[in-house]
């Protein structure tokens, strides 16, 4: 692929390997590029069941390109338009793969700050070493993450999140774990072998329905209880009229 990003495909799972540890994986413009194009060539591998986004290095991501965003302060306009067009292209990947049809597991360790954070969050599971912490920590700098605080308060109650973007406070893998933020939990010596097996679990079932569950799961989010139950009921409908489905029930109630 290229030095920033890795990756590698075995049984049904693509492994995207954020491959930039000296930078500690700081989602540059480069880095946001790269990994559009990778999600974009997943979307369309129908051999793909499952995802797992990683980290190489002592950090999953700590966030923008710092360096990269001071250098812009230099142009005409102070920089607003390369501003606008890093959040923008920030936020279109965060959209791209929550649209992702298959599910994307974010193994996490060190640490997931900022937009490191927003994009462990984006993820459909997250699985953390118990050592990792999380933060959206851009207030010590004098710049609130209005962006992460999109992803990050779709996983944790708004009052928490917000306490967190305020205080710039980190919050570790087990508190983030008993606030639902992570799934699960491993030692950071087992954490690539327990993501794997999550992954494995899921490659093993209907992709078809996962597929169309996670469709509708996205969908619903937000939705009043109406639209939401509608969007579900269609999805429902669809799954249970697939082939596939009907086989699966009929040799259910055969072995009962």
């Amino acid at each position: 692929m290229n030095a920033r990003l890795t990756r590698t495909d075995a049984e049904g799972i693509a492994t995207v390997t954020l491959a930039s540890p000296g930078t500690l994986n700081a989602l540059s413009t480069a880095m946001l590029q790269d990994l559009a194009a990778t999600f974009g060539r997943i979307a369309a591998d129908d051999s793909v069941r499952v995802v797992i986004l990683a980290a190489e290095g002592k950090a999953f991501s700590a966030g923008h390109d710092l360096k990269e965003m001071q250098s812009y302060r230099s142009a005409p306009d102070g920089g607003r338009a390369q501003f606008q067009a890093l959040f923008d292209r920030c936020s279109a990947l965060m959209q791209q793969i929550s649209a992702l049809s298959q599910p994307v597991i974010a193994r996490v360790q060190g640490v997931a700050a900022a937009a490191g954070c927003q994009l462990a969050c984006t993820c459909d599971l997250i699985v953390a070493s118990e050592t990792t912490r999380f933060g959206v920590n851009g207030i010590n700098l004098g710049l609130f993450c209005s962006t992460p605080a999109v992803a990050l308060s779709r996983r944790l109650a708004p009052g928490a999140a917000f306490e967190l973007l305020t205080t710039g406070d980190f919050l570790s893998a087990p508190r983030a774990h008993a606030l639902g933020v992570v799934n699960r939990l491993s030692p950071p010596d087992r954490l690539a072998e327990d993501t794997r097996a999550l992954a494995a679990q899921i490659a093993a079932k209907d992709p078809a329905a996962i597929r169309l569950g996670k469709r509708a799961f996205q969908a619903q989010l937000g939705l009043p209880l109406d639209q939401a139950y509608r969007v579900a009921g269609e999805a429902s409908v669809e799954n249970a009229l697939r082939p596939d489905t009907a086989a699966g029930i009929a040799a259910f109630l055969d072995r009962r």
